[in-house]
């Protein structure tokens, strides 16, 4: 007989449990007793038959499964808003499928408990299974926030009705037809306005993905529009009998302002910082007091997956995606963790014992801490910080599992490692802390040092600190008798330092990912940001999905571990300003959304009633879209004109073009955004470059100069002829910028390198080529120039490395062959060495004294 064949058995009356997960199921198995016989999709005893999805495994149709001729996308079709949303099986888990229906449809099945996650999700996936099949059974709902044996049969034994969950599953129904409607008819019509039939050209539009990608777009229009600010801070060395340290002026009064930029040790002006420094060369003595005090700090909070993510991204690099992949690989694999897309950082009130004998399985290099854990008692089943039903939702938070360990890839172990870390260390108790504050005073003006010293590591012991190794760049020398009373220290020098404001950071996954979770802080109305309070933007488990897609769609771009908006992410929000539709842009619409779906929930809004408003939005956007029609009174005036007729070019939307658009110049061209000096030197020279970041179909980047046609008025790309080491350059298209004092030929810049031409007599040769661009860093055109005449460059810096993924610093040095290779500074001695060789070279200058 087949595993997959049913035995032979009594027709009575059993109960068909489906889980969300296989792994769920074989928990359900154990804990329901009974001999169960595994089959290929179930388990079944004499009471239970125990199967599951694989997550979703049924979803919406999509329009040209309605109608074929929806398969092309036309905008005279939309709105496309069915009358009743139909359900299909996934495709690729259409056997998953299947297997579960004909389980629902046996005889003997009598009841179905849905056995999914607890929450809406976990509702959808159900609900959606049991309509698609058409299953009239009753229904009963396991209802799990823990996987414990004790917790599993609590639920079996207070398990809801089926119209108990109607409500939630209404509003997890209604989530899932809103984004199908938004996601489905905005795409639509947005790439037909923007891009027409050209094909290959998507614009995706989402609730979720466009609010993400309008929030990496202002980041960047905020570095574009940046302009720096000049300001002082004032350092000084004293000195005392016991040693040395730096004091930092403070201002006076200093009160937080709505200036971000403003500081405590910030002056404005360099007027400010010459009257300290003369009242710093008036004295060599400056008063001395402080003040002492012990802090605590505890351990972090559980990760819940973006947290994971974020530290997997700063400490590794590790993008949203791969992390995901790694801790599904520990859970599903080696069964080393548990659940990981969760949003929750607390476990569940009836976990300490599981956590105990999670402690005493851990083995290899954790096992002296997790022990320490179990041997000290410090598992406290009162702490709400790890023990808390009320901030669990579907999932708790990921921990390890009492599974003994198991081989782990390089990558697996680093994320692991961190999970176990994070588990022992919440059980320690807080890390103590000795914090000094010195006050250094000269005529009125104060320098603020503080020391900070470890005395007891606490949890920090699970990273490996100790009190005895603790640091001490951050301890100060003692004051003593010797410094007088009250104490006094020597200004030994003083410096004032001259810097500027830097830009905003462009987000990287790590920083992106929290500002999807915390979204809710870019919302004004009140009532819209505390529905987000607990979801943000997508959630836990989408959120890596949803970078991914952007970056997929050409919408965003990995420079190293930044995340960079492309010009085509920049179209799609102007267009989507320019039809009055920025309610797509912005957090606030998932925050509607969230306190709507929140009142179906709570029976106190109807279902219909919001879907009938979905539509309608849905209906306007896409009038919105449909007609749009850009006139005069959009366009902005310019000083550029048209080389041709000398007309003025005015800004439109996408391009500066003249009023009967006779002549324009696009704002993007090869996926670059053109800025306005280029543009300039494009209409007076007709001819710019060569430019770097142009981007092919596929995302490649490529170099080229662009060229104004005189016969077609339009542009043209120019790749310089020679755009390989073997190519033929036509140097007659370009004017050199030096002269080689190796050879005397000409040094000439084409779209990818300089080269040198020489000519002697009827031949001409090229015997040196440097490419404009070197592991991701340009040398500049004066660099260039160096390197020919001194052989080597400056120092460059941030060349970044294939093999690391890391920036590095190197010269450039000039090979006898007109090839070039990299020369590295020597290593900077490690700060230990210089405070050692700092004190030895006063211990000299003092003997040499006395």
């Amino acid at each position: 007989m087949s595993k997959s064949e049913k035995p032979e058995s009594d027709q009575s009356m059993k109960s068909l449990v489906i889980a969300e997960k296989p792994s769920v199921a074989r928990d359900l198995c154990k804990v329901l007793g009974g001999k169960f016989q595994k089959f290929d999709e179930y388990f079944e005893n004499d009471d239970y038959v125990v199967t599951s999805a694989v997550g979703h495994i049924v979803e919406l149709f999509m329009p040209e499964d309605y109608d074929k001729r929806d398969a092309f996308w036309r905008l005279a079709n939309l709105p496309l808003v069915p009358p009743t949303f139909k359900l299909k099986p996934i495709e690729r888990t259409n056997t998953k499928y299947k297997a579960v229906k004909k389980l629902i449809n046996r005889k003997d099945i009598e009841t179905v408990i849905n056995a999914c996650d607890a929450g809406r999700e976990g509702e959808l996936i159900f609900s959606y299974l049991y309509k698609l099949t058409k299953c009239k059974k009753p229904v009963k709902r396991l209802w799990m926030l823990s996987m414990t044996p004790a917790s599993i049969k609590a639920a079996f034994k207070s398990m809801r009705s089926g119209e108990e969950m109607q409500n939630l599953a209404d509003a997890a129904q209604s989530r899932s037809e809103a984004d199908w409607l938004i996601g489905i008819n905005c795409t639509r019509g947005v790439t037909k306005r923007l891009y027409g039939s050209r094909a290959g050209n998507v614009a995706g539009v989402g609730r979720v993905q466009t609010p993400t990608l309008a929030i990496v777009v202002k980041r960047e229009r905020e570095i574009e529009q940046f302009k720096p600010r000049e300001y002082w801070r004032i350092v000084v060395d004293f000195e005392i009998s016991n040693g040395g340290y730096q004091g930092i002026y403070q201002k006076p009064k200093f009160k937080k302002s709505d200036d971000e930029h403003d500081r405590k040790d910030r002056l404005w002006t360099e007027e400010e910082s010459k009257v300290v420094m003369e009242a710093l060369s008036r004295n060599s003595e400056a008063n001395v007091s402080e003040e002492k005090k012990k802090s605590t700090q505890a351990a972090a909070r559980l990760y819940d997956l973006t947290t994971l993510q974020r530290e997997a991204n700063n400490r590794f690099g590790f993008s949203a995606r791969r992390t995901l992949q790694i801790a599904q690989a520990l859970y599903e694999k080696h069964k080393m963790i548990t659940y990981p897309r969760t949003d929750s950082k607390a476990l569940p009130e009836d976990y300490p014992e599981t956590c105990r004998t999670t402690l005493e399985n851990l083995e290899g290099r954790l096992e002296g801490v997790a022990r320490k854990v179990v041997s000290n008692n410090w598992i406290v089943p009162s702490n709400k910080r790890v023990f808390n039903n009320k901030q669990i939702s579907d999932h708790f938070a990921i921990i390890p599992t009492p599974e003994k360990t198991k081989k782990l890839s390089e990558d697996e172990e680093k994320i692991f490692d961190m999970i176990a870390r994070r588990f022992i260390a919440i059980f320690y108790p807080s890390a103590e802390f000795a914090i000094t504050t010195r006050i250094n005073e000269v005529e009125s003006h104060i320098f603020k040092t503080d020391g900070k010293v470890l005395v007891a590591p606490g949890w920090m012991e699970v990273y490996g600190k100790s009190s005895s190794d603790a640091p001490t760049e951050g301890t100060l020398p003692a004051l003593s008798d010797a410094d007088g009373n009250p104490a006094q220290s020597k200004i030994e020098s003083s410096e004032s330092i001259h810097e500027e404001t830097r830009p905003p950071a462009r987000y990287t996954e790590a920083t992106l990912l929290s500002a999807m979770e915390g979204a809710g802080k870019f919302v004004e109305d009140d009532e819209l940001a505390e529905a987000m309070k607990d979801s943000g933007l997508g959630t836990p488990a989408t959120r890596a999905t949803i970078i991914e897609r952007l970056i997929a769609e050409r919408y965003m771009e990995r420079d190293h571990r930044n995340l960079a908006p492309t010009p085509k992410a920049e179209n799609l929000l102007d267009f989507l300003a320019a039809i009055k539709a920025e309610a797509l842009t912005k957090p606030g619409l998932t925050g509607e959304w969230e306190q709507k779906l929140h009142q179906i929930e709570n029976g106190e809004l109807d279902r219909k009633s919001f879907m009938k408003e979905i539509v309608t939005m849905t209906e306007e956007i896409v009038n919105g879209i449909k007609s749009y029609e850009e006139t005069e009174d959009d366009l902005d005036p310019t000083d550029f004109v048209s080389p041709y007729s000398g007309e003025a070019l005015f800004e439109s939307l996408r391009s500066y073009r003249t009023l009967d658009n006779s002549f324009a110049v696009y704002k993007i061209i090869g996926n670059r955004k053109m800025s306005k000096e280029e543009i300039r030197e494009l209409l007076e020279k007709k001819r710019v470059g060569p430019l770097d970041d142009f981007r092919s179909k596929n995302g490649k980047h490529y170099s080229a100069y662009l060229n104004l046609d005189d016969e077609t008025k339009r542009i043209k790309f120019d790749f310089g002829n020679g755009d390989s080491d073997s190519g033929a350059i036509d140097f007659t298209q370009l004017t050199p910028f030096a002269k080689c004092p190796r050879t005397g030929g000409d040094v000439y810049e084409t779209a990818n390198a300089y080269v040198v031409r020489v000519v002697e007599g009827e031949e001409e040769k090229t015997p040196i080529r440097v490419s404009r661009k070197i592991l991701d860093r340009e040398i500049p055109q004066e660099q260039m120039i160096k390197l020919l005449e001194t052989g080597k460059t400056d120092l460059l810096q941030k060349f970044w490395s294939k093999r690391t993924k890391r920036p590095f610093d190197a010269y450039l040095v000039l090979k006898d062959s007109g090839q070039t290779k990299f020369e590295f500074p020597p290593r900077a001695p490690k700060k230990a060495a210089k405070k050692v060789a700092k004190k030895v070279a006063k211990k000299v200058a003092k003997k040499k004294a006395s």
